[in-house]
Order: C-alpha cells, then sequence, then structure tokens
C-alpha cells in the first residue's frame, strides 16, 4: 500500500438544500480509508473540510448542517474541492441566491486559476447538479464532464464549451472529474482511493460500505482485487481482506480456513460458490494485481513480486501463466 506525502485537504462546499447523499456517501469513503490505515498504525490521507458561504444550512432533507468553515481565502496544494447536487430541475438547483453567487465568485477567483495551472495542485469534483454550480463558474469551458442524465441539457447550455458526456458513472478530463449523481459519487471516492493508497484498501472501503466498487464504463476491466467481491458473506469477506492486507504471508488453507473460522473444505465451498474461484486461486490473483500495479509505478520487478508475496520473479511468471489459462 502507498501512502501520500501528505494528507489530501478534501473541501465540500455545503450549500442550502445540498443532498446529504452527495456530501455524506463521499465523506464517509474517505473517512473509512483514515480509519482503515489508523488499524494499521499510519496516520490519515484525506483532512476532510466542510465549507459553506453560511455557518450553517439546512440540508435536502431538512436535517440543519452547523458548524461549517469560511470560504478558504487561498487553497493549499493538494487540495480536492467538492461541489455537491441540490434536488429538483435546474431552475431549482441554480437561483440567485447569496449562498449561490458566493460560491460561485470564490469558484471563479479562487480555484479557476489553480486549475489551469499545468500541472494543477487542486482537483475539481462534481456530483450530481454540482456540475451545475462548476459550469455557472467557468469551470468547465473546454473540458469534458457528466452531470445526472435529468441534467445534461442543461449542463450544455450552462457550459456550451463543454463536451456533455452522457450514460457515465464519472468522467475525468485533467483535474476535473465530474460524476453523475448520488450513489455515483462514492463510486468516483472510492476510485479516487484506489488511486491515492490502492485498490485493497479500496476495496476494504467498499466491503464496509457494502457497496460494488464500480468505475467508468470507459475504463479498464476491474482489478482482480475487487473481483469476486460482489457478494455479502462475511467469512470469505474476511479471507480476502487479510490475503490484501499481508499477501507476502503463507496463506495455506488451513491458515485461511482458520480467519474465516470454518473447516478447510466448507471454505473451498463458500469461494466457490460467492468467489467464483478456489481460496489459492484467490491469493494469486491477488499477488498478480499487487505486482502488476507495483510494476506499472515504476518498481523494479524483483521488488514488486517481493512486495506482492511471490518468492522470486519465475514465481511472477509461472503464476501468470497458469491465470492466462
Amino acid at each position: 500500500m502507498r501512502l501520500p506525502a501528505g494528507p489530501v485537504n478534501l473541501w465540500f462546499l455545503v450549500l442550502p438544500d445540498t443532498l446529504l447523499l452527495d456530501l455524506a456517501g463521499p465523506a464517509e469513503a474517505f473517512r473509512l480509508a483514515n480509519q482503515h490505515l489508523a488499524r494499521r498504525g499510519l496516520p490519515p490521507a484525506f483532512a476532510l473540510h466542510f465549507i459553506s458561504p453560511e455557518p450553517e444550512t439546512l440540508s435536502s432533507v431538512g436535517l440543519p448542517l452547523a458548524g461549517l468553515m469560511p470560504l478558504p481565502a487561498a487553497l493549499p496544494p493538494d487540495s480536492w474541492v467538492w461541489l455537491l447536487g441540490r434536488p429538483g430541475e435546474a431552475s431549482k438547483v441554480i437561483r440567485p441566491e447569496p449562498a449561490w453567487l458566493s460560491a460561485r465568485d470564490w469558484l471563479n477567483l479562487t480555484l479557476a486559476p489553480l486549475l489551469q495551472a499545468n500541472p494543477s495542485p487542486c482537483r475539481l469534483l462534481t456530483v450530481c447538479s454540482g456540475a451545475l454550480l462548476a459550469a455557472d463558474a467557468g469551470l468547465l469551458a473546454h473540458r469534458e464532464a457528466t452531470t445526472h442524465h435529468e441534467l445534461l441539457d442543461e449542463l450544455a447550455r450552462l457550459a456550451p464549451g463543454c463536451k456533455v458526456q452522457g450514460n457515465r458513472v464519472f468522467v475525468q478530463d485533467g483535474p476535473v472529474w465530474s460524476s453523475a449523481g448520488v450513489t455515483a459519487g462514492i463510486d468516483l471516492a472510492l476510485h479516487l482511493v484506489a488511486e491515492v493508497l490502492g485498490e485493497g484498501p479500496a476495496s476494504a472501503v467498499a466491503q464496509v460500505m457494502v457497496v460494488f466498487h464500480r468505475r467508468g464504463q470507459q475504463d479498464p476491466e476491474r482489478s482482480p482485487l475487487l473481483a469476486g467481491r460482489r457478494h455479502l458473506h462475511p467469512a470469505v469477506h474476511a479471507v480476502q481482506n487479510a490475503v490484501v492486507e499481508a499477501p507476502g504471508e503463507d496463506w495455506s488453507l488451513e491458515r485461511m480456513a482458520s480467519v474465516a473460522h470454518v473447516t478447510p473444505r466448507h471454505l473451498t465451498r463458500l469461494f466457490q460458490q460467492h468467489a467464483g474461484v478456489s481460496p489459492r486461486q484467490h491469493v494469486e490473483q491477488v499477488r498478480l494485481a499487487l505486482a502488476r500495479e507495483a510494476h506499472g509505478s515504476g518498481m523494479s520487478r524483483d521488488r514488486a513480486a517481493d512486495l506482492a508475496g511471490f518468492s522470486s520473479t519465475r514465481q511472477w511468471r509461472r503464476a501468470r501463466t497458469r491465470q492466462a489459462d
């Protein structure tokens, strides 16, 4: 697992009627990622900040949100600004009220210049109709973006220079990431956890949230670290988590069965039923995925093989051959 040099600052911009799930879903994913690190004695990778033009406001479900920080005058490096959705049609989302206008001006003055830098020290992330606020602030010109399917036409109207993408879970264009809405914000958050920490921690977070980790339609095939995770069986998940956490350990069938608190024969049946592979095949798939990820990040083949739990690059090659058969 890799760690950032310092925590990534996440700035969730809260307006009146912010969709609560757009806020809580991604925020919870990052909180759980920090919790995952804390259990291993590691520092948090994400610092969560909740900002607003107003110190308190009401969410979409009427729940008061208080203690909100003011819009910062400047953003430190490694800042990710999250724009969240609001319920209703475009006319109800885009209201020339003080909070909307203040947020729009702040984005234009504070974030826009940072997004234009190359490379940009910051990111913009939108959930659902949060893309309309980004468009109104002039942040989506000449970029690809998406939003909730009911608001695609309005996004194109607000940002005529934007290449609007429909039928996508989320879209990336440089430092700008946009998602389709509601649960798609969770998908985007999980993708970003994987980008920062690796697929193992992201998969663990997805399991705790009982969310099937997805990616956008244009992304490559799902990582083997996430394969076999579309189930809710606690014993199988316990073994899968343990293997990802320590792939170099001697994962005999008996040891995996002890983690699951079942017999080896029963564990084999459970894995075939819920994951579609044997326990030993799962261990090999995890090691292969970790080795590819490490080697692809610039690590030597010998180091990547060792990190993933292979005794040698030769064993790694043999595992690749078996999986290809």
